[in-house]
C-alpha cells in the first residue's frame, strides 16, 4: 500500500470532479489518499475538501513529504514549483498533471491521469532527477534565509524602472560588476522560463549546471554564462541601487539592501519527477514553436 499525495493548484480552480475521480481511482488501487489541509484565503480547500469527504487523510503542507510516497500535483508548472518545495527534501517522486498552458513539467493532460497514476505506481515510469538551487540570503548583521528553488532565484530592480548594480563572484573570484535591470540564475529546469525570455540558453534537463543571464544589461557585451553547479555564485548589491528585490522562483521575495550577499549552489537533494511520455526535444518544438512556418502554420523538424 502506497501513499499518494494530492497537490493541487491553490487558486481553486482544480475542478473537485477531477479530484474524485483520482481519488476514487487510488482507492480502487489499493493505495491510501492523502491532502493538504487548506485554510487559505484560495479556494483550493474545496478540492481538498472533496478528496476529504471520501475518506482522505489529512495532514499539513509542513507534514506532507513525511506522510506520503508518491505525489501528483493537479495545476500547471506553477503547481510543480509548489510541489518542489513541499516534497524533494523527502525525495518524494511527483506526478504533473497539466491543467495550465505550456507544462514543461506537467506533462499528462486529465484524459491521461489515471493511466500514468497507475504506472507512476506499479514502477513502469522512468523517475527524472531535476538539480535545484541553495539560494542563501545573507544580512551584515547575521541574518540568514535559506531558500530552494526548481527554476531559479533573480535579482531585480523592484518597482523602479531604473539599472542595479550587482557585483558576481564564482567561488570568490570576482566574474564582473553588472550594471542592468536585474540578474537570472537557474537551473536546466528554469532555462527554458525567465532565463528563455531573457535570451539566456536552453539546458538539457539532465544536465548538472548553472546559468548565469543578466536582464538588459547595459553592456552589451555582458552575455549569459553557464558554469558547473557545485560551485558558489555569489552576489552583493553595490553602488547606490535605491531597492533591489531577491525572489526565488517567482513565489517567494525579499527586499535588497547594499552589502547584502546571495550565495547559490546546488542543493543537496534534486527534485524527482516521474519523466514525461514524449522526447524532451519534442517538448520543446511543442512549446516553443520551433521548426513552425508562420505562413503555413507547418512544422519542418
Amino acid at each position: 500500500m502506497k501513499r499518494v499525495g494530492l497537490i493541487l493548484k491553490p487558486d481553486g480552480t482544480v475542478p473537485a470532479d477531477l479530484v474524485r475521480e483520482l481519488t476514487g481511482f487510488v482507492q480502487q488501487l489499493g493505495h491510501n489518499v492523502v491532502v493538504i489541509a487548506e485554510d487559505g484565503p484560495h479556494g483550493s480547500d474545496i478540492g481538498a475538501g472533496a478528496a476529504a469527504d471520501m475518506g482522505a487523510d489529512v495532514v499539513s503542507e509542513a507534514n506532507l513529504g513525511g506522510a506520503i510516497d508518491v505525489a501528483v500535483a493537479l495545476g500547471g508548472d506553477g503547481t510543480m514549483l509548489r510541489a518542489s518545495d513541499l516534497v524533494a527534501d523527502a525525495s518524494v517522486p511527483v506526478l504533473g498533471i497539466n491543467l495550465g498552458r505550456l507544462g514543461f513539467l506537467s506533462p499528462y493532460q486529465p484524459d491521461r491521469a489515471q493511466p500514468a497514476l497507475r504506472d507512476a505506481l506499479e514502477g513502469r515510469l522512468p523517475i527524472e532527477h531535476r538539480m535545484r538551487l541553495r539560494v542563501t540570503y545573507q544580512r551584515p548583521d547575521g541574518e540568514t534565509i535559506v531558500r530552494h528553488a526548481l527554476n531559479d532565484a533573480v535579482v531585480h530592480q523592484g518597482t523602479m524602472a531604473r539599472l542595479i548594480e550587482l557585483e558576481a563572484r564564482f567561488d570568490g573570484t570576482l566574474i564582473t560588476e553588472y550594471r542592468a535591470d536585474g540578474l537570472i540564475v537557474c537551473t536546466p529546469t528554469g532555462s527554458t522560463a525567465y532565463n528563455l525570455a531573457a535570451g539566456g540558453p536552453v539546458l538539457t534537463p539532465g544536465q548538472e549546471a548553472m546559468a548565469i543571464t543578466p536582464i538588459c544589461p547595459h553592456a552589451l557585451t555582458n552575455r549569459p554564462l553557464v558554469v558547473p553547479p557545485q560551485h558558489t555564485i555569489a552576489l552583493r548589491v553595490i553602488g547606490t541601487t535605491p531597492t533591489a528585490v531577491l525572489t526565488v522562483d517567482g513565489h517567494w521575495g525579499h527586499d535588497l539592501d547594499p552589502d547584502d550577499l546571495i550565495l547559490m549552489t546546488r542543493a543537496a537533494k534534486p527534485f524527482r519527477v516521474f519523466g514525461s511520455p514524449k522526447p524532451y526535444f519534442d517538448i520543446l518544438r511543442q512549446k516553443l514553436h520551433w521548426g513552425v512556418r508562420a505562413d503555413r502554420g507547418e512544422n519542418h523538424s
